[in-house]
């Protein structure tokens, strides 16, 4: 399926144009920021699930060169 830190496509693009979406945050609710404009969009799990359309790339990899909105989630801070 999907896990913390792949890019994914969903079924219909963001407002800014793109299509690509970032996984920041997985639980009961799933957190989403969009790769063009950044925008972040939380909803759950079940409508994430019927929303989203394929895991374009896995967090494994993910080129960090290639993808400047990216945030890493191996170096992102633990609170």
């Amino acid at each position: 399926m999907f896990k913390l830190g792949d890019i994914i496509e969903m079924k219909k693009p963001h407002a800014c144009g793109t299509n690509r979406w970032e996984v920041t945050r997985m639980g009961m609710d799933i957190k989403a920021r969009c790769l063009g404009c950044g925008h972040v969009v939380m909803m759950p799990r079940r409508d994430f699930q019927k929303r989203l359309k394929k895991v374009l790339v896995p967090a494994e990899k993910v080129a960090l060169s290639a993808e400047p909105n990216y945030v890493d989630p191996k170096q992102q801070p633990h609170f």
